[in-house]
């Protein structure tokens, strides 16, 4: 199972990422170097959104469909829960 996440991090932008355990990746994300070069210095990030997926592969094209959504499109996202 993979999981599509997004965050937001303190300077109030978003990130978005795939992930097997959400909950470890978070903790990584705010406390460990192995969390992405982007977030190490926008801490504390806080989970805003989370998707299960059947596979790797259909957890990087929502993925990357959700990165080429505007920022007001990602909110919209976010809020319904649902594809923007």
């Amino acid at each position: 199972m993979y999981s599509l996440y997004v965050l937001k991090c303190a300077d109030g932008t978003l990130y978005t990422g795939i992930t097997t355990d959400v909950q470890r990746r978070i903790h990584e994300h705010n406390s460990l170097k192995v969390g992405a070069k982007y977030t190490r210095v926008r801490r504390p990030v806080q989970l805003v959104f989370a998707r299960e997926f059947a596979d790797r592969s259909s957890a990087s094209k929502e993925e990357a469909r959700i990165k080429k959504l505007s920022r007001a499109e990602k909110f919209v996202f976010i809020d319904s829960g649902s594809r923007a």
